[in-house]
């Protein structure tokens, strides 16, 4: 059973800076790509970034140049740099952890609340 566990979460001024972290249980963080998607009150669950196992990131357009993601392979974590925060990166943010090479194991955390307020 994997679980995925959210921290770092809260209320920040725009223009303020959150850092948030996901640990993963289990062996599959070790095979799986690892991300972090937001969804907002009355929208989708967007993507916001990918990690792969080497390194290689992927980001929303909303968010290139101010959010960075990593991964610390050592302890199964994944964090993600929020900088420059605005009003609309409000929303909950969730961790995913997606298998490389079975896409039926593909798991999400409950959720961190990021809200940015002034």
């Amino acid at each position: 059973q994997v679980q995925l566990v959210e921290s770092g979460g809260g209320l920040v001024q725009p223009g303020g800076s959150l850092r948030l972290s996901c640990t993963a249980s289990g062996s599959i963080f070790s095979r799986s790509t690892m991300g972090w998607y937001r969804q907002a009150p009355g929208k989708e669950r967007d993507l916001v970034a990918t990690i792969t196992l080497g390194g290689t990131t992927n980001y929303a357009d909303s968010v290139k140049g101010r959010f960075t993601i990593s991964r610390d392979n050592a302890k199964n974590a994944v964090h993600l740099l929020m900088n420059s925060l605005k009003l609309e990166d409000t929303a909950v943010y969730y961790c995913n952890s997606r298998h490389i090479l079975i896409p039926s194991m593909n798991y999400w955390g409950k959720g961190t609340l990021v809200t940015v307020s002034s």
